[in-house]
């Protein structure tokens, strides 16, 4: 049976109807749109006994967001390049904005100034886990985002040889790849499934195809790892702190994406040139869109996941 509305989607293993509407849609609470091929909609025990390899149907169309127009209305080409004078060719414009409509809500969410917040925390972080940078390079320490494509000079393979879900090919290393160096082979392999890609035979696409290796770090950011919120929700005003959470010093704003991202190395300790680093891209990034830094940049005070 096709659908008779709709685009077809198979099932993958470890499928649920929310993370299917994110992946499909960019919201996972838009579940209860996805139909069945003859076109009635999913029960509530349809969607608690999902098979891998059944057939879904997923509605035509994006989401429309009220605010603004997304990543592409934010950050221009121009203002990309100079974002990125150095920036490696993978990481082209154009497969930036391509990967965003993979995550319509990106960018498109809060207020004209959250937006902007938004787009220079995430592109601060990726320049960051990417820089060539140093203090006397030309142009400044932070003109050289999204230089390297992989970790350089890696001391592992990044090979868990106990995850039996997404196993280790043979003779390949998970070491970091793209503009937020995915590691290791459970993380190739979650991500190939997300992206419908096969990274854990292929991981160099990540490093060779540049709307796969962008749509890597914004699933990264959109994407909530339980107890961790996503990047998305701290810097767009969608995630209020737990009192565990305020207990710990955990508060929205920039500091808390970077212990998102690496907090167990950069937060609940002095600030470090690592954070810096971040905190520097950051800065730049604001003051070329015109918008403030926001509240809670750092996170020596937020207790780390």
């Amino acid at each position: 049976m096709s659908c008779t509305v709709g685009r077809s989607y198979i099932v993958k293993p470890g499928n649920t109807p929310s993370n299917i509407a994110q992946e499909q849609l960019g919201d996972g609470n838009r579940w209860r749109e996805i139909k069945k091929p003859d076109g009635s909609l999913l029960t509530d025990n349809d969607a608690s006994n999902l098979q891998e390899g059944q057939e879904l149907c997923i509605p035509n169309g994006s989401i429309t967001l009220p605010g603004g127009n997304g990543f592409a209305s934010i950050i221009s080409s121009e203002t990309y390049e100079a974002m990125f004078p150095n920036r490696n060719a993978l990481y082209a414009y154009d497969s930036l904005v391509t990967a965003t409509q993979k995550y319509p809500q990106f960018c498109n969410e809060g207020s004209d100034e959250q937006r902007k917040q938004e787009a220079a925390a995430f592109l601060a972080n990726i320049a960051h886990e990417t820089t060539g940078g140093w203090d006397a390079a030309p142009g400044g320490r932070f003109a050289w985002g999204l230089h390297f494509i992989e970790e350089q000079n890696p001391t592992s393979q990044y090979c868990d040889a106990s995850n039996t879900t997404y196993p280790c090919a043979s003779g390949r290393s998970y070491h970091g790849r793209g503009p937020i160096q995915l590691s290791w082979n459970y993380n190739y392999g979650q991500m190939g499934e997300v992206l419908g890609a096969d990274l854990l035979n292929n991981p160099d696409l990540v490093k060779s195809d540049g709307v796969i290796a962008f749509q890597t770090a914004l699933w990264f950011w959109m994407t909530s790892q339980p107890p961790k919120p996503s990047c998305h929700a701290v810097m767009t005003g969608g995630w209020t702190p737990s009192p565990d959470d305020a207990s710990k010093g955990r508060a929205p704003g920039f500091g808390m994406t970077i212990n998102i991202i690496n907090g167990g190395l950069e937060c609940s300790i002095p600030t470090n040139d690592k954070v810096r680093d971040r905190v520097g891209f950051y800065e730049r990034f604001t003051q070329m869109l015109g918008v403030n830094m926001g509240e809670i940049i750092f996170c020596e005070n937020m207790a780390h996941y």
